[in-house]
């Protein structure tokens, strides 16, 4: 009993920091708990990040900030030193971290790293740039090889039943799926089935659906837009789907001709600055040809610094004109994003569904969505918040 409660006493002081070594009996207390060992270092680190009495930091010279990031590789887990990556950068500004290559070769690939390089992709300095896509390129292969077959196989089943048609012309006959519906009717005798239904593939296309992936650029999006450009590589490889990838702030970029390498996406992005979601709109207007077979994926926290209204009348313009339009407030897995509730619930109103998706439900969502399934319903299947309309 006295060891375990040592050991609780050890892991609150390395939570808490020094200042709560004294009611512990900490070091130079002479009465019981004192740090030794790789505590030391560990508690070193921890108060170097969250002490906020600290006047200095890590300092400003490359040498302390490359020796903490050694140390906290020594010390924690791969969860934890990228927790601690992300709270360096955000509270202490450490964009020099990012800046010499040197210090990113020790860094901790992450999703949220990747934003902080696209935010930094024009200020970096040429000696870090390829070191810079070095890690990106890590990052986006890690979540392609996690997310790409699940979106492929989804968006492919969904398609198939999509397509299928049980009145087939006979160059459309799927031999192999009417075969397998027919077995109850195989005469053992004969040698043969009798197709009493006929199982087809559809009529034949250049691409059976149109997507569009209009995504906010704001900062606030940063890591919704890594998936985003991830997911649209990854449906860019589908010969049956049309693939299009649209950013915005309060200017508009197409960067589908981007899709076939992610990484060069990504730092085509632009992250921070305003936002004009009817701009993109609009935009998303001019380009969508087949509206009955478009998915319309907007991408934004619905914080609009354009024409609100306008904004509103053109995603009910887009939606009345048959596209499916799906407001996603974030594509992350970071908890409930902050967002427009006004704007939200306005276009819940127009029949438009807004919610959170994680990356795991995204390629589910695509699935749904080319079955023309009713997307609230599915959020609600899958436990995610729905904004409703006003009342």
């Amino acid at each position: 009993m006295v060891t375990d409660e040592k050991e609780r006493l050890r892991r609150w002081r390395l939570v808490l920091g020094k200042e709560s070594g004294a009611g512990m009996g900490d070091a130079g207390s002479g009465s019981g708990l004192q740090l030794a060992g790789s505590d030391l270092g560990m508690d070193s680190v921890l108060e170097a990040l969250y002490d906020g009495e600290r006047s200095a930091g890590l300092g400003k010279s490359s040498p302390n900030v490359t020796r903490w990031l050694g140390d906290i590789h020594t010390y924690f887990p791969t969860a934890a030193v990228q927790v601690m990556q992300k709270d360096a950068l955000e509270r202490l500004n450490l964009t020099q971290m990012l800046l010499e290559p040197e210090m990113l070769e020790m860094v901790e690939p992450d999703v949220h790293l990747v934003a902080n390089l696209m935010s930094l992709s024009k200020v970096i300095p040429e000696k870090t740039r390829d070191t810079a896509r070095q890690v990106v390129r890590k990052v986006v292969d890690e979540l392609e090889r996690r997310l790409a077959n699940g979106l492929i196989q989804a968006v492919r089943g969904s398609l198939n039943r999509a397509t299928r048609t049980y009145r087939p012309r006979p160059n459309e006959i799927n031999w192999d799926r009417t075969i397998r519906a027919n077995l109850k009717n195989y005469l053992p005798d004969r040698g043969t089935i009798i197709a009493e239904r006929l199982v087809g593939h559809g009529h034949k296309r250049s691409s059976l659906r149109d997507i569009v992936l209009c995504v906010d650029q704001s900062g606030s999006m940063a890591t919704s837009v890594v998936y985003a450009g991830i997911f649209g590589a990854v449906l860019a490889t589908l010969r049956s789907i049309s693939t299009r990838m649209v950013v915005f702030d309060t200017e508009v970029v197409d960067l589908s001709d981007d899709l076939q390498d992610p990484v060069d996406l990504l730092f085509g992005v632009q992250l921070g600055g305003g936002t004009d979601i009817n701009r993109a709109l609009a935009y998303c207007q001019q380009v969508i040809t087949r509206p009955a077979q478009t998915i319309l994926v907007l991408i934004t926290d619905l914080y609009e610094g354009g024409n609100a209204k306008e904004m509103q009348r053109r995603a009910g313009e887009l939606k009345a004109s048959g596209a499916q339009v799906i407001c996603l407030l974030a594509l992350s897995d970071r908890g409930a994003p902050g967002f427009d509730q006004r704007n939200a619930a306005l276009l819940a109103s127009r029949d438009i569904p807004a919610f959170a998706c994680t990356p795991e439900l995204f390629p589910e969502l695509m699935a749904a969505a080319i079955q023309r399934q009713d997307l609230a319903q599915w959020a609600a299947r899958n436990d995610i918040f729905a904004v409703r309309e006003e009342a």
